[in-house]
């Protein structure tokens, strides 16, 4: 499986992006799929997770309402809105295919990596 992430880039605060990760090789419309970030000298965080259905997702506290996280299961395509961009979402974000059927935060469950697109918000 190879995840492929893009869309991000540098914007202001309050902006908006929107993240996607492609996935080919092996299907993974089974599997749950979530985005991490990585702050520079700072570990790997839960961002956003979403079930195999779309059906059940879940978000770290300092996103939720303002980013959200949906897939297009026919495309193997997983997304990433974001509003009301903050500095301190400056960060490398990266997409993940969980083993299971849900993506929650426990990193140990992604079993495939994206190479991560970067995000810069400027105050």
């Amino acid at each position: 499986v190879q995840l492929q992430a893009s869309g991000g880039g540098l914007v202001r605060a309050g902006d908006s992006l929107r993240l996607s990760c492609a996935a080919s090789g092996r299907t993974v419309s089974n599997n749950g799929m979530g985005w991490f970030r990585q702050a520079p000298g700072k570990e790997r965080e839960f961002v956003a997770g979403i079930s195999w259905s779309g059906a059940s997702t879940t978000y770290r506290d300092s996103v939720k309402g303002r980013f959200t996280i949906s897939r297009d299961r026919a495309k193997n395509t997983v997304f990433l809105q974001m509003t009301s961009l903050k500095p301190e979402d400056t960060a490398v974000y990266y997409c993940a295919q969980s083993r299971k059927s849900y993506a929650g935060a426990d990193y140990s469950q992604y079993v495939y990596w994206g190479q991560g697109t970067q995000v810069t918000v400027s105050s």
